[in-house]
């Protein structure tokens, strides 16, 4: 079975040993840095925009930033320096299932003329919107189904 830890071999014919590792490892650093400040960025604008939380910055950004890494230190807890293969598909799990409540209050709120106005997406979008967070956590319901009882 291959590990993330050999994944920079699929790269190794084409740019040998040396650069394929630190060219895979410097894509999973930034890949990582993208879902941290993509998942605090929209923290921080749903707790002010939406929840009409007016905070300092420095301790919004400290709220979220605590918020988004609590089940990473809870699943590091878990399972330790051993077993990095199901700490990354426990994580992508734990990723997968936190989109359902990403979506729905997106959907919700950029369907809501009280909050967007003019900018409110149309009937038909909404319904497309819907459908589709809809068939996102039915699937996400199948994923946990099949994690822990499949």
């Amino acid at each position: 079975m291959a590990e993330i830890g050999d994944a920079y071999h699929l790269l190794s014919p084409l740019l040998g040993t040396t650069v394929a590792s630190i060219l895979f490892g410097v894509a999973l650093l930034a890949s990582g840095q993208n879902s941290t400040l993509t998942g605090t960025l929209a923290g921080q604008i749903v707790m002010e925009g939406f929840l009409n939380l007016r905070l300092r910055p420095w301790l919004r950004r400290l709220i979220t930033r605590l918020i988004a890494i609590i089940p990473a230190v809870i699943v590091t807890a878990i399972y330790g320096d051993s077993g990095t293969v199901d700490l990354l598909i426990l994580s992508q799990v734990i990723l997968s299932l936190q989109l359902s409540f990403a979506v729905v209050p997106l959907v919700r709120f950029t369907g809501s003329k009280a909050k967007m106005g003019e900018f409110a997406n149309p009937m038909w979008l909404n319904i497309l919107a819907w459908f589709i967070a809809v068939i996102i956590m039915g699937l996400n319901g199948y994923l946990l189904y099949r994690t822990f009882w499949g």
